[in-house]
């Protein structure tokens, strides 16, 4: 049996937003999707701050004397 003719028989909704990723998860696809992009944003914010701190600690502290950097 092809995958059309089992999609035209079943009774679930292929790509229905309400589908569960994992049955034992209470999770759809919307929410799954959610989670990726707001996660996604967290990481390029703590990418972004690491590389101002390193800014900060690499070049604004020394050039005001604040501290040295050894090595």
């Amino acid at each position: 049996m092809g995958e059309a003719k089992r999609r035209k028989n079943s009774p679930e909704e292929y790509g229905e937003d309400t589908t569960k990723i994992l049955p034992w998860v209470p999770i759809t696809k919307t929410q799954a999707g959610q989670f990726v992009a707001i996660t996604t944003r967290g990481a390029w914010i703590g990418i972004g701050m690491m590389v101002v701190a390193w800014i900060i600690i690499r070049f604004i502290g020394p050039a005001f004397h604040w501290w040295e950097i050894v090595g």
